[in-house]
């Protein structure tokens, strides 16, 4: 079994209020004993972060203090004139493990962003996949991460209101075709929609179908997943699959 951890934001008016406010939701988290918690995308109001050990200690103290892997999100990174939108990792240690580009970006950011070129497997409490925002479009992605060994994807994601409902769609496909769960993280404010969600799956005589939860407002959720329950059902799913070439 692994506890799960998902964090809804709002607007805050400085970088340092928003990372005290979620400071309190993930010792929250952690107190219930939440092993990996992700944030959305591009929450914070400056959101090109120049250190990120800086900009995160707090997070990397909680982290540690509750051996809990931290996903704080996803932001622009410019080094040697290269920009990316990286998710940094936080390991139960307190240190940053690793990081995952984002390997589609999105319209406006094709002018400035440079692709990821890799879909990277994290091992803490479990063996976990990070799809950032539009790359929950393509379901190459999601599909890479489950072959490599994910047993769960999380995904900080910044979605506009008209977007919510393809958005919940794509992430619920996603997990039906993968036979995975997903927790997608989102920002809530007078632009974007809120609505992060939680997709677990479950099956009725051999029809897989989608259990979600969504959260409203500035919040927080933890939800204790027994990973295991997937394997047979994604065996037969990716078996079945390649039949077809």
């Amino acid at each position: 079994m692994v506890k799960l951890g998902l964090i809804q934001t709002i607007s805050y008016s400085t970088n340092q209020k928003g990372i005290s406010r979620v400071s309190e939701m993930l010792r929250r988290l952690g107190k219930k004993e939440a092993e990996i918690v992700c944030l959305p995308e591009q929450w914070l109001k400056n959101n090109e972060i120049s250190d990120f050990d800086l900009e995160f200690s707090d997070f990397k103290k909680i982290a540690k203090d509750f051996s809990m892997t931290i996903i704080p999100g996803a932001f622009y990174e410019t080094i040697k004139r290269k920009t990316s939108i990286i998710a940094p990792i936080i390991g139960p240690e307190g240190e940053f493990i690793d990081r995952q580009e984002k390997i589609h970006p999105f319209d406006y950011e094709r002018d400035t962003i440079k692709p990821g070129m890799e879909a990277k497997i994290f091992n803490t409490a479990c063996k976990f996949g990070v799809i950032i925002c539009y790359d929950m479009v393509f379901p190459k992605v999601a599909n890479t991460l489950v072959k490599k060994g994910a047993q769960v994807l999380l995904s900080p994601s910044r979605i506009v209101r008209r977007g919510i409902t393809p958005w919940q769609m794509y992430v619920q496909v996603r997990a039906l075709e993968n036979r995975i769960p997903i927790l997608a993280a989102n920002v809530e404010s007078h632009r974007f929609g809120g609505n992060s969600i939680v997709v677990d799956l479950t099956e009725n005589n051999k029809v897989m179908t989608t259990k979600i939860t969504k959260l409203n407002g500035e919040s927080e959720i933890i939800r204790e997943f027994k990973l295991d329950k997937y394997e047979k059902s994604r065996k037969i799913r990716f078996s079945d699959s390649n039949k077809f070439q």
